[in-house]
């Protein structure tokens, strides 16, 4: 039988409990932090051995104390150390090459790397030569067009007589010229086409490596030199898109020193009456525009004659479209739609450019000629406008009828001063006879009121559309200017028409003085036009027919009326007394 615990032996030993898992790690922890915090006070670490003869360690040297810190003295900074020059290019002698394209000829000289002629091959000067639009004249006393204007004065040579080095393109239809003198380095860079009128033109210019603001230059005059008075009809010109507005400089106003203006441009460049050289810049950049005026000595003449000319760009690197060619609608339009702002309509733009328009209609459609379209036009007009006449003319002859009566009003009134008060009831005495009788004393004026913005307006069209340059019309050669005759035809025989017109039109005057006065109108009236366009008298003479017409016809169908004149009062006869 087994033994109870009950009966188990008093002196046998009881069994060890053993450490739980828990236990050891804690005894272990409380031991590892004993070594850690004992070790120093037991254990010293041996000194570093000393370093050996060619061997790679180094032994620290010992401490010292740190020396004073002494500011050095103060010493002035050093010059920049400049860049070694460029190398220096150029050519070795004056090389001529020729851009031949469908619309122009242009001639380029590497000395300067410039334009000494451009020749626009489908229109003629007065001469009846290819139209030349570089004053070749002022060649020699100014600077060739595409010449370099510097911002900075400091240049050490001048570019724009230097050889180029020149490098045509394969297909003939471009040139870049190159040139350093080691210092200063100018790159230009020119491409055109074959058809168009617009090409391209970079200018690129360093100094010691740094870029030099320059401005693309043309002086000593633009466009055609063999009109009268060239300078009067050449300017410096910009389209402000800010305010939406063509500005023009003329060689007046460069007189006094260069003109400078800068902005948000669609163009900037030259002009005269039917060409232009502009240069479009990218869209939303400012350009500079400079405005000069030259005093040259032009051809074997000793007067010296202002020129005007230009500098456009203004930064190191300028790149731009450029125009040169006409003021042609249509040309303009399909070049670039900014173009069409080249053309100034005048103060009746409203009026002209509807009326050239029609005449191009006319000529394009119909008669194919722009002197029988301005007759077409003028007719049309004065038929639009009939009825008005026909009620001024009415209405002077009324007045006509009722000149008796006006007559012994300011009879009445004679000697009054102005300011005398009696003028005022004189006055309301001729009104309140004009409303009885239903005049209008001011419906006389009114035909006249609306032909003088048809008049200047097609002043305009002939001033600023060049297809009227050159066109034919009978005798006239040029509708655009006045008549190459030594005796103008035209205005000769617009006079003799206003005296026809004039003694067919009832004047609603009986005093002699001021009839003798409207029959001086037609010469003055021949003498302002003598020297004016062509087409502007034609326009004026057709008028003058269609109004002899008009009132032969008005004379026929409207007998002067007869007005009924009160008699005179005559004061009663006092009985004489006996």
């Amino acid at each position: 039988m087994p033994e109870s615990p009950e009966n188990a032996n008093p002196l046998q030993p009881k069994p060890k409990k053993e450490m739980t898992m828990e236990s050891r790690l804690l005894v272990a922890f409380l031991l590892m932090g004993l070594i850690l915090l004992l070790t120093p006070y037991f254990y010293k670490p041996p000194a570093p051995p000393k370093a050996k003869t060619g061997s790679h360690l180094v032994t620290a040297p010992p401490e010292k104390p740190a020396p004073k810190v002494v500011a050095p003295p103060e010493t002035p900074p050093a010059k920049p150390v400049p860049p070694a020059p460029a190398e220096q290019i150029a050519a070795t002698q004056e090389q001529p090459f020729v851009i031949d394209t469908d619309l122009y000829r242009i001639q380029f000289s590497n000395r300067g790397a410039v334009v000494k002629s451009w020749l626009l091959k489908k229109y003629k000067d007065q001469n009846g030569k290819a139209l030349e639009l570089v004053d070749e004249a002022a060649l020699g006393e100014a600077t060739p067009p595409f010449a370099l204007v510097f911002k900075n004065e400091k240049i050490p040579s001048d570019p724009n007589q230097a050889l180029y080095q020149a490098k045509p393109t394969p297909d003939g239809l471009g040139i870049d010229y190159e040139y350093s003198d080691g210092h200063l380095w100018v790159h230009k860079s020119f491409r055109f086409s074959k058809t168009s009128y617009l090409s391209t033109v970079t200018t690129e210019a360093k100094l010691d490596g740094e870029p030099a603001p320059h401005l693309i230059s043309w002086r000593g005059g633009f466009g055609d030199m063999t009109v009268p008075n060239p300078q009067s009809v050449q300017h410096s010109l910009y389209y402000d898109v800010t305010d939406k507005k063509l500005r023009t400089k003329n060689v007046k106003d460069a007189k006094k020193g260069t003109v400078t203006v800068k902005g948000d441009y669609s163009f900037a460049g030259l002009e005269d009456t039917f060409f232009a050289a502009v240069f479009l810049p990218k869209e939303g950049t400012s350009t500079e525009l400079e405005t000069y005026s030259n005093t040259l000595k032009i051809g074997t003449s000793a007067k010296e004659e202002p020129r005007v000319g230009m500098g456009v760009g203004g930064d190191a690197v300028n790149h731009f479209s450029l125009f040169v060619g006409p003021k042609d609608v249509d040309i303009l339009g399909l070049i670039d739609p900014r173009l069409k702002q080249l053309i100034n309509w005048g103060f009746f733009g409203v009026v002209a450019k509807p009326m050239f328009y029609c005449l191009q209609w006319m000529n394009n459609t119909f008669v194919h000629n722009y002197g029988w379209s301005i007759v077409l036009l003028t007719i049309g007009i004065n038929l639009l406008v009939f009825p008005l006449r026909f009620t001024s003319l009415k209405s002077s002859k009324k007045m006509q009828a009722l000149q008796p009566e006006i007559k012994a009003i300011n009879a009445k009134y004679k000697g009054l001063k102005l300011n005398d008060p009696k003028k005022t009831e004189q006055n309301q005495e001729v009104m309140a006879l004009y409303k009885k009788h239903g005049v209008n004393p001011v419906s006389g004026c009114l035909p006249m009121l609306i032909q003088l913005p048809l008049l200047y307006a097609i002043y305009e069209v002939l001033a600023v559309a060049i297809e009227m340059r050159g066109a034919h019309w009978l005798w006239v050669t040029d509708l655009s200017q006045p008549e190459h005759l030594a005796l103008h035809v035209l205005p000769i025989v617009m006079i003799v028409t206003q005296f026809f017109m004039q003694k067919m039109t009832p004047n609603p005057s009986v005093d002699q003085s001021q009839q003798k006065i409207m029959m001086i109108m037609p010469l003055a009236f021949g003498f302002f036009f003598y020297n004016l366009a062509s087409g502007l008298v034609l326009y004026y003479l057709t008028s003058n027919l269609v109004g002899i017409v008009q009132q032969w016809f008005i004379n026929r169908l409207t007998p002067a009326p007869v007005m009924p004149v009160e008699p005179p009062k005559t004061p009663k006869k006092r009985p004489v007394r006996a």
